[in-house]
């Protein structure tokens, strides 16, 4: 395997499962020393003070994947304000928190650096029932272009991905995927007719495919791209 990034030291939030796991251990493959931060071992990233404590640990990193998040579904006249506020709060709260932590460091020690924050295409094509969700994800894509403009005079390229469905432990808080299994009596089933559903393709992505393209933008073979958002959707949003 390559080892892209070698001596390179990289911050993932939501590291223990899913999309934010296969990134870090891909990470750690290619040679970077991963500092990971999750809720899953008592870090709530949108806790200021989280990030007060860890800034000595991140100062000497080069990479960040913004990552960390969770999602609610119901209709907006449904849902929850302390639903709507605890999304937010986790998944554009927490994304500026990190990457202000990341930029920081980066800053600090004067050698550039590379972020990507996961959002999701949920940020870009409209579905009922996602409101918070969606509104969180849409944000976090508009962090990422600022940030590019702000880390720019840093050399610091900030980008975004945009999956569409990945088979991940987010899909076990929406109730209609819940009810999806029962009726169709597996996880398996039910993710393969949400996907052939919905996207062209006929399939979702994996948390290893998507790690792999969040390591694309982070890697040197991505040095002229910043403030985008790469869409991996399986043709969703066409």
């Amino acid at each position: 395997m390559i080892r892209r990034f070698y001596t390179k030291t990289a911050l993932v939030t939501g590291h223990a499962s899913g999309i934010g796991a296969a990134t870090a251990a891909l990470l750690a493959a290619e040679g970077a020393q991963v500092v990971g931060v999750d809720l899953a071992q008592g870090q709530d990233v949108a806790d200021p003070p989280l990030w007060q404590e860890l800034a000595a640990e991140l100062a000497n990193i080069d990479i960040a994947v913004v990552n960390a998040g969770i999602a609610t579904a119901a209709p907006i006249v449904d849902l929850d304000f302390a639903d709507w506020r605890r999304t937010l709060s986790v998944n554009l709260d927490g994304a500026m928190l990190s990457v202000q932590a990341a930029m920081r460091a980066m800053i600090g020690h004067g050698r550039g650096g590379a972020i990507v924050i996961t959002a999701s295409i949920a940020g870009l094509k409209a579905e009922p029932g996602t409101a918070a969700y969606a509104a969180s994800k849409a944000g976090a894509i508009h962090l990422a272009r600022v940030a590019a403009k702000e880390g720019a005079p840093h050399g610091i390229r900030v980008n975004a991905i945009a999956p569409g469905g990945v088979d991940t432990p987010i899909w076990d808080a929406m109730d209609f995927f819940g009810q999806m299994v029962a009726d169709l009596g597996s996880r398996a089933a039910a993710t393969t007719a949400m996907a052939q559903m919905a996207t062209p393709l006929g399939r979702w992505a994996t948390a290893d495919e998507i790690a792999a393209q969040i390591l694309f933008l982070l890697s040197d073979a991505a040095a002229t791209i910043t403030g985008s958002v790469l869409t991996s959707d399986g043709g969703y949003s066409l």
